[in-house]
């Protein structure tokens, strides 16, 4: 069986950042998926669950409401190991062009005093959510991406090197 790219990623050297995981093409048209990296896999601590959930409604109505992108967006949801996010856009985009927006996003949350669609018809767990927390993960990420604009390892995916027999089969331990 293929491995499927988010798997080809080296997560022992990924570093938070924005990076594009996929572009999938539709004719003559493309969407892309981003991996919006808060935490280092494996090294950190994993994003606070509720904090996580807060942070998914928060930003996805940030984003289908930012006049210049809500056209764009097709997702925004949170990576099931909980070190980040995947965003995906119509079109294709160089990670480098979504900082404005990532910065931005994260900002706001700082100000948020509310988390939108956090009631019982609006939510399928609207008890678990965590705002306090998810403004502390938020002003960390923002803080680290401005710390860190000039530095192309949050905009370049670390590749894993993997060994490829003749016959096809894959060793993980290269």
């Amino acid at each position: 069986m293929e491995l499927i790219q988010s798997f080809s990623v080296d997560h022992m050297r990924i570093v938070p950042g924005i990076f594009t995981s996929r572009v999938d093409r539709l004719g003559e048209d493309s969407v892309t998926t981003y991996d919006i990296r808060l935490k280092r896999p494996n090294r950190e601590p994993v994003i606070d669950v509720g904090a996580m959930h807060s942070l998914e409604h928060l930003i996805a109505t940030f984003l289908r409401n930012d006049p210049d992108w809500k056209d764009e967006v097709i997702y925004w949801g949170p990576m099931g190991c909980l070190t980040g996010f995947y965003l995906i856009l119509k079109g294709s985009r160089a990670p480098r062009e979504l900082y404005g927006l990532m910065l931005r996003a994260f900002r706001a949350v700082e100000d948020a005093q509310e988390v939108p669609g956090a009631a019982p018809r609006n939510c399928g767990h609207y008890l678990m959510h965590n705002l306090e927390m998810a403004k502390w993960y938020a002003r960390e990420f923002a803080d680290y991406l401005e710390a860190n604009a000039d530095n192309d390892a949050i905009f370049t995916y670390p590749r894993a090197e993997r060994l490829v027999t003749g016959d096809g089969q894959h060793f993980f331990d290269s």
